[in-house]
């Protein structure tokens, strides 16, 4: 009987492994362009160094520091970093369960028999000690691959989270790079209405000196009055949006409550500079998506869908658990290491499902529902990622133009204001002809200066869309 036994134990450790239940994973076909379109003259090659720390072709060092210090202080990062933990914990726990469990007892026991049963042999103590030290085992083969088909998925559960904390990464990159250019767009925008502010101070002054000498009547001096007051809105205006934006990059920076309540946000190069340091990428290949870590999350969810079926599976099949044990069992603690002490066992079982009211089809059922939906997530996440880096593409080319188209305008109306204001101080037009042109002046400044946030925050978000700003290792 004890060679049937070791002879069936090195059959199941040879066996072991040579079965796997359950489908194994392919990636779903999709039909992908072979390249994304990018047709700006401005666009130039950019090699993967460079597309892993795209912040630093603006040349901010200020830039820089911000995406630090958020990448330093994030709770979104600790939170991510966090379950990336929790996960290789499970894979550390489903491993650990392929490998036999040893463990080590030490057992006392008291008892005293009745002595009125007659059970008790005469002269007998009915008082009786027992006393046990020993070492059992046990090992449940894997023979079907229900645990290798466990440590797959939580392997793949493990690179979803660690891919997870792409997604956050560059997405909080994302998030203080925008909101850094807009900053700066709203600092332009202040710097115009305090320039335009003290433009409309000084012509309200000459104003009132002309209407003094009775050089003019007094609808000149109040349209004065009128402009001087709608630069002092557009001034409160920029104020305002100034300082909800540094909050909004305290908060992404992960300052505490006081720095929050009262954001110091330092400032690099202008936006100015900064949309002429910008540079897009060309010629790019639409295999680019893949890196984006959404995109490699939900592939690895698939992964571990897939693997949920086969270990489903395998409850259908027997279960063989093998075990043994040794150790010393005595009734006096002297005796308890004396060879005649010794107790052993080993034995092995099978067990075979007959019958489970459903309940095995219920759990194989449900993996494969589990396995539709991350399906259907992970194309979505392809689907998604071609969407977002055709509407950046399509920002971009937009933002361009309007900057372009912008500043010929913004040349035109400079020109405008001149030859109007010089009509006026002539007596060939009335000053409304100026404020026209001024004001119109005023305007696609202010619109070049949208454009310009608006090309960035769009290169920021191709970026992104590209899975720029994390890279698998």
């Amino acid at each position: 009987m004890f060679k049937l036994i070791v002879s069936a134990i090195a059959c199941s450790v040879l066996l072991a492994g040579c079965i796997t239940v359950g489908p194994d994973y392919q990636r779903p076909a999709l039909e992908l362009p072979i390249s994304l379109a990018q047709t700006s003259s401005a666009s130039v090659a950019i090699d993967e160094t460079d597309w892993r720390n795209w912040w630093k072709s603006f040349n901010d060092p200020v830039l820089d520091q911000l995406l630090d210090e958020a990448a330093a202080h994030s709770q979104d990062l600790l939170l991510a970093a966090g379950r990336i933990e929790e996960a290789r914990s499970t894979v550390s726990i489903t491993d650990a369960e392929r490998y036999p469990t040893i463990d080590a007892a030490l057992s006392e026991t008291r008892n005293r028999r009745s002595q009125k049963t007659g059970q008790l042999p005469p002269s007998a103590s009915p008082i009786n000690q027992t006393t046990q030290i020993g070492l059992s085992a046990a090992w449940e083969i894997d023979f079907w691959g229900k645990f290798r088909r466990a440590d797959e998925a939580a392997r793949a559960r493990l690179l979803a989270q660690e891919t997870s904390r792409g997604t956050v990464l560059s997405t909080l990159y994302a998030s203080v790079a925008q909101n850094y250019f807009a900053l700066r767009a709203y600092d332009a925008q202040g710097m115009l209405a305090n320039t335009a502010l003290k433009t409309r101070q000084d012509n309200l002054r000459l104003q009132q000196k002309r209407l003094n000498a009775g050089s003019i009547g007094a609808l000149d001096m109040h349209q004065a009055e009128s402009e001087v007051a709608a630069a002092e809105i557009i001034q409160a205006q920029a104020r305002q949006v100034v300082s909800n934006t540094e909050t909004v990059l305290a908060v992404l920076l992960g300052r505490s409550p006081a720095a929050i309540s009262a954001p110091v946000i330092a400032r690099g190069a202008s936006i100015d500079t900064l949309y002429a340091q910008s540079r897009q990428p060309a010629d790019l290949p639409a295999d680019l998506v893949n890196r984006r870590p959404d995109i490699l999350a939900a592939e690895q969810n698939l992964r571990a869908a897939n693997a949920d079926i086969g270990q489903a599976r395998a409850q259908y099949f027997p279960s063989i658990r093998l075990t043994s044990g040794i150790g010393y069992e005595s009734n006096a603690f002297r005796d308890l290491l004396n060879p005649a002490s010794m107790l052993w066992n080993l034995g092995a079982n099978l067990v075979q499902p007959v019958f489970r009211a459903g309940a095995i089809g219920a759990l194989v059922s449900a993996a494969q529902a589990r396995e539709t939906q991350a399906r259907a997530q992970y194309i979505s996440s392809v689907q998604n990622a071609f969407k977002d880096v055709h509407d950046a593409l399509t920002n971009l080319a937009a933002s361009e133009q309007v900057v372009g188209a912008a500043t010929r305008r913004a040349t035109a109306l400079t020109d405008s204001v001149r030859l109007a204001t010089l009509r006026y101080d002539n007596g060939y037009s009335s000053y409304l002809d100026v404020l026209t042109a001024q004001r119109d002046l005023l305007q696609i400044q202010s619109n070049k200066i949208d454009a310009q946030r608006a090309q960035l925050q769009a290169l920021v978000g191709l970026y992104k869309a590209l899975g720029g700003g994390w890279w698998p290792g």
